[in-house]
């Protein structure tokens, strides 16, 4: 196992004292209504939390995962799902908010959610009732906040979700093919949190609650706000321009002297005298208490070059143990950037994933199907995290690199709670993943290296030697699942990185004889080292290797099973693929439906994961 890590938070999440209104207890469900919110004594909310989802009651959707947390500090949450934007009413039916507006467009992107790769606009929408399309506008980030401030102008507005997180900064904007400013700045509201946002969420709520202004919280770790200026006590890196290549003049000697050239006239020697030299080295500016100004957005919406020289210092500032703030200027205002926050520990995420959720939709929606849910309600989530760095994916932008996993335990309680309690269970858990299946609890194997290093990708172009690739833990957790009482069957369901497989191939040996439903969906995502190369994903070579260890013990196990690899191949062009390029595979054996996918660039991560997903599985 790891040794401990020295990214280490200043307090726990669940150390702060509750909030008054904590005597209410928990909700059933968090309310939708003012009829709710009377059964429950409540004469108003202390925070609301606008979502262009569904509301469901589940852990692996954002607004009910941050609505139970606060829940649990003691404050007051509502919920508003799927509001009727064209006026504010909807954004009033609950009242005032006593503290702020949470605002999300949800668990996907809007506009991916709304548009197809093509630019045409899809006809369905898992993510609402009966997966009817329509329920959201486009950005619905931006439109959701204008409502807000027209509701309530004096309430704080506070973003987040996905599509508030990889938009912090000016940006790359698909849909209408132009750099954009910061969702921060269009949207108007007054902090933007990005990525997994308990830590964030929990510190801003209290603070407010105490008795501070949203506009005197400006140290909180992943948020980002506007300002005028740098903050004070913080020194500045200026990364506005790049360095450009010319003469370099040579370093002079410290002891040469400036000597007359010869001329006629006798000339006698000088007498040579000591001379001490002073060194004063510049004083080291302290990282946390480090920004760094990138260029501009006027300056990066003209500016290709100047645009890849700011993406690449915002992915490089990413390590919570290392990262410094980023500042960009926007017209006479910057956003200011801190750093990300602490991962959560083990026990923290147990205690996320222990809040008192019902695991169903919200009874609002009756008997309502909700193809999100449907998918969903069966799996657990077992961890949090990403250090592939592929450079077309959101997660690792989104979640971070280290991976943060529950106990076992934790999740041996869920699969019970399933067991035992969502109505429809058959035996088969659906899936037992999270952003990849087989990262549960790996990590760096040197604290330090772990605190400090800038490096993209643990396993790109290789895997890093200080990266833990023992499959154990999932083993042992596989093992102890599928023995559980009313248990038939553990799937994995979630993407498998085959080239961390192939390192422990009793993972694949394990995988390929009792999780395996006879197919398994893998990316690859191309056969070609261009495409593959600009992807960061590894070589074919690895895809081989595992092919062969999954059929051997396929075959060794009596089953019959069969990869379905998604490759970009049917891309309208990702970097670096030239025209006519199939790939070796797809020549080789023809592919199912679904196991092709569009390139789709969106904001910092250039592809949003989600996509993928919402591919129909073959078979």
């Amino acid at each position: 196992m790891s040794a401990i890590s020295l990214i280490q938070p200043d307090r726990d999440l669940f150390s702060w004292p509750q909030y008054w209104a904590a005597c209410f207890g928990p909700a059933p469900f968090l309310p939708m209504s003012r009829d709710e919110m009377d059964q429950l004594g409540w004469d108003s909310c202390d925070i609301i939390l606008v979502t262009g989802d569904a509301y469901v009651d589940h852990p692996s959707f954002g607004m009910a995962i941050c609505g139970r947390m606060l829940e649990s500090q003691g404050f007051r949450v509502g919920i508003i799902a799927q509001p009727d934007w064209n006026s504010k009413d909807d954004f009033m039916r609950l009242g005032k908010p006593n503290l702020f507006f949470g605002v999300t467009a949800g668990n996907m992107d809007s506009m991916i959610n709304r548009y197809t790769a093509d630019r045409r606009l899809r006809h369905d929408d898992a993510y609402t009732p009966d997966n009817v399309a329509g329920k959201r506008p486009d950005r619905a980030t931006l439109v959701y906040t204008q409502r807000c401030k027209e509701a309530w102008k004096d309430v704080p507005v506070i973003l987040g979700g996905i599509e508030a997180s990889l938009r912090r900064t000016a940006h790359y904007d698909y849909w209408s093919d132009t750099v954009r400013r910061s969702v921060l700045v269009d949207s108007k509201a007054d902090m933007l949190m990005f990525g997994n946002g308990e830590r964030p969420l929990v510190e801003v709520a209290h603070r407010l609650a105490m008795g501070e202004t949203i506009d005197q919280i400006r140290d909180v770790r992943n948020t980002a706000i506007m300002v005028k200026d740098a903050l004070p006590g913080w020194s500045g890196v200026d990364s506005t321009r790049l360095d450009t290549p010319g003469k370099i003049d040579p370093i002079p000697h410290p002891y040469g002297e400036d000597l007359p050239c010869a001329d006629n006239k006798p000339v006698a020697p000088k007498k040579q005298e000591a001379k001490a030299i002073t060194v004063q080295p510049a004083r080291p500016k302290p990282w946390e208490k480090t920004y760094i100004l990138l260029p501009s957005f006027e300056k990066v919406k003209g500016d290709k070059v100047l645009y890849a020289h700011a993406s690449r210092i915002l992915h490089h500032e990413t390590n919570p143990g290392c990262a410094r703030a980023l500042m960009q200027k926007h017209g006479d205002r910057y956003v200011w950037i801190n750093p990300p926050a602490i991962p959560l520990s083990t026990e923290e995420m147990d205690s996320v994933f222990a809040l008192p959720y019902q695991r169903v939709p919200h009874p609002a929606y009756g008997n309502a199907r909700i193809p999100a849910y449907e998918m969903i309600r069966f799996s657990i989530n077992i961890m949090r995290g990403c250090f592939g760095g592929c450079s077309f994916c959101s997660i690792t932008e989104h979640e971070g690199r280290i991976i943060q996993s529950r106990s076992e335990d934790s999740i041996i309680n869920e699969i019970e709670a399933i067991r035992d309690t969502v109505p429809g269970f058959t035996g088969v858990i659906s899936d037992l993943g999270g952003p990849t299946a087989n990262m549960y609890m790996l990590r760096c194997k040197s604290p330090r290296a772990e605190q400090t290093c800038r490096r993209l990708s643990c396993v790109y172009p290789d895997i890093c030697p200080h990266m833990d690739t023992d499959h154990t833990p999932t083993i042992n957790l596989y093992r102890r699942a599928r023995e559980l009482k009313g248990i038939k069957k553990i799937l994995i369901a979630s993407g498998v990185r085959y080239d961390i497989a192939v390192e422990d191939p009793r993972y694949i040996k394990e995988l390929a004889s009792h999780h395996v439903g006879g197919y398994l969906k893998i990316a690859p995502e191309h056969t070609e080292e261009g495409p593959l190369s600009k992807m960061m994903k590894p070589g074919m070579g690895s895809y081989d290797r595992f092919k062969e260890l999954f059929d051997l013990y396929s075959k060794q196990a009596g089953k019959e099973q069969y990869l379905i690899p998604v490759f970009y191949f049917r891309a309208s062009g990702h970097a670096g693929r030239r025209y006519g390029e199939s790939g070796a595979v797809v020549e080789a054996s023809p592919l199912p439906s679904g196991s092709g996918a569009e390139f789709l660039p969106v904001a910092v991560g250039e592809f949003d994961h989600h996509v993928l997903h919402r591919q129909k599985p073959a078979g």
